[in-house]
């Protein structure tokens, strides 16, 4: 991601049904060296159409207003080095490759 904006990631806000699993979190957070935020309500489509609808219609002045409406439940900070993450990706990219391999 960075490379394609380049922009620095700080934290990765993160959001969906499979943000319940601490361990794919906790894998994010390894992979990519900077932490991952799951919001308290992690089934945010349907909030974000009714934060959208509302800024429309006049509910809020504007997306400042939003802020803090959905607070940040968990965050899973890096607990890996950076060696340790690029060996772990190495080994990954390398698994992944050998299962395109069989026929």
């Amino acid at each position: 991601m960075e490379a394609d904006s380049h922009v620095t990631l700080s934290a990765l806000q993160v959001d969906g049904g499979m943000t319940v699993n601490k361990l794919l979190l906790q894998m994010q957070a390894d992979a990519i060296q900077v932490p991952v935020r799951r919001p308290l309500d992690v089934e945010t489509t349907a909030m974000g159409a009714a934060f959208a609808a509302g800024l429309a219609v006049g509910v809020w002045d504007s997306t400042d207003a939003l802020q803090g409406l959905n607070p940040t439940d968990a965050s899973f900070e890096p607990a890996v080095g950076k060696d340790e993450a690029e060996a772990k990706l190495t080994r990954w990219r390398d698994a992944v490759q050998r299962t395109l391999n069989l026929a």
